[in-house]
């Protein structure tokens, strides 16, 4: 497919002066920061929005006009019809959760244009037999329970990165797909069957599935991502990188062995999309006005008491992939700290802000007492993050209801002093606020999208 076809009429003019357009939006926590509903927003001014990391383990929660659309595959930009939407290689594509995705949407009367949604021929596939083994894995665990979500992620990864996996190439090569799948059986159904006790894979029905998915996907074929993007952002396009998960939640940099399986940062949107990171202009960190966290793993803010309930409950923190509720404590400006320079994060988007309404005090985590020891600086290892006894500073909190405010002047007093000590702390400009889930609920503080 030649994929140039919505992008020779959006948003983007051509590039005058050399000015790169594409910018990354990225977690800054542990994940379900509302990079969904930040992403939709500015998409509304983006030319391509392009995902690059993770599989439909991620749950992006989008609301236009009371109506509620939970993405895990395709990108958030794809409520846009002008804006063209991508998958690339960093991702694994779940080859029938991919379809079932497509027919809500367009059952919907959204991405009636097949040209809108591309998917490259190098992205990994995830296929039933990782759920399966993602599954029997955890259930296998006891304390070691990392809380996947089961949806077979880190067995597809695991697949590339042993070169055992197959491609989205793979599934338009008839001739071969049998072998490919007889390979990736061979070990497979041992371990699904004897070890685990599952019940084996026949591979001559999954082929057979595998080819009708095929049919269904070849119009979103696209065989050079790294070329159509790169086309995109030297013609003045806007480029509009989003990531899954959070920043500490990543692979090389997050808390292991409680991550995902994928590289969250923002030099992830570079390494998986095939363009060099000369190109970014911005790095836009999301972050919400508390913190949540999902399965296991340190969480030195979390509030095991009815602030943390209420929290929870306000803020409806229950998983959108999974349903899970969420953990939930005050923010961890050590933890942002750390975020923005592992990401570069040259802007944040503080989400949630409305739902802190209500409390009558407010804290924010500036430190860890770690034994007899202050530190200000993210530990090095997990002994001692799960040791870490968080230093809070307390606010007054407010009563007013932020959800109806549409102007940064009407915000109270109490919140303004809340978002000048987070930024004279991080040093870092917030420039998007949210205070509810619309997108019309959205203050700039900064316009990020100048045209």
């Amino acid at each position: 497919m030649t994929p140039g076809a919505l992008l020779e009429h959006s948003h983007g003019v051509e590039n005058q002066g050399g000015l790169m357009s594409a910018s990354i939006v990225v977690g800054a926590q542990w994940g379900d920061e509302g990079k969904g509903k930040l992403v939709d927003v500015l998409a509304s001014k983006a030319d391509l929005v392009v995902r690059f990391q993770g599989g439909a383990n991620a749950g992006h929660t989008l609301v236009v006009d009371g109506h509620k659309t939970v993405l895990h595959l395709i990108p958030s930009g794809i409520l846009h019809p002008n804006t063209l939407c991508m998958i690339t290689s960093g991702v694994v594509l779940d080859v029938f959760g991919i379809l079932q995705e497509m027919d809500k949407l367009k059952e919907r009367g959204l991405m009636q244009k097949s040209e809108q949604f591309l998917i490259s021929d190098n992205c990994s596939l995830l296929m039933p037999y990782h759920k399966i083994l993602d599954v029997a894995r955890e259930s296998h665990l006891n304390k070691e329970k990392i809380g996947t979500t089961g949806k077979g992620i880190g067995p597809a990864y695991e697949d590339r990165t042993s070169r055992r996996g197959l491609i989205f190439s793979d599934l338009f090569e008839p001739s071969t797909l049998r072998e490919k799948i007889d390979r990736a059986l061979f070990e497979k159904n041992v371990l699904i069957e004897k070890v685990y006790g599952q019940k084996a894979f026949d591979p001559s029905e999954l082929v057979e599935n595998l080819k009708i998915a095929a049919e269904k996907l070849l119009p979103h074929r696209c065989t050079d991502t790294s070329q159509t993007i790169m086309k995109a952002i030297k013609g003045g396009k806007k480029v509009l990188f989003e990531g899954a998960q959070g920043t500490l939640l990543d692979i090389n940099h997050g808390t292991y062995p409680f991550v995902t399986s994928s590289s969250t940062i923002s030099a992830s949107a570079c390494t998986s999309t095939g363009i060099g990171p000369q190109n970014i202009k911005q790095v836009i960190g999301v972050f919400k006005a508390y913190a949540t966290r999902v399965g296991s793993g340190p969480f030195p803010t979390e509030l095991l008491n009815s602030t943390g309930e209420t929290l929870r409950t306000t803020g409806h923190e229950f998983g959108s992939t999974t349903g899970r509720p969420r953990r939930c404590g005050w923010l961890d400006l050590v933890a942002l700290k750390y975020a923005i320079r592992l990401n570069g994060i040259t802007s944040l988007a503080l989400m949630k802000l409305d739902v802190l309404s209500g409390l009558d005090k407010i804290a924010v985590c500036t430190g860890y007492k770690i034994g007899n020891q202050v530190v200000t600086e993210w530990p090095s290892t997990l002994k001692d993050l799960e040791k870490a006894e968080p230093v809070l500073t307390e606010f007054t909190g407010w009563k007013e209801d932020l959800t109806q405010i549409n102007q940064l002047s009407a915000l109270p007093r109490p919140v303004n002093q809340y978002l000048d000590f987070i930024t004279d702390q991080v040093k870092t400009p917030i420039d998007v606020i949210s205070v509810g889930p619309g997108r019309e609920q959205t203050l700039w503080v900064k316009p990020l999208y100048n045209n």
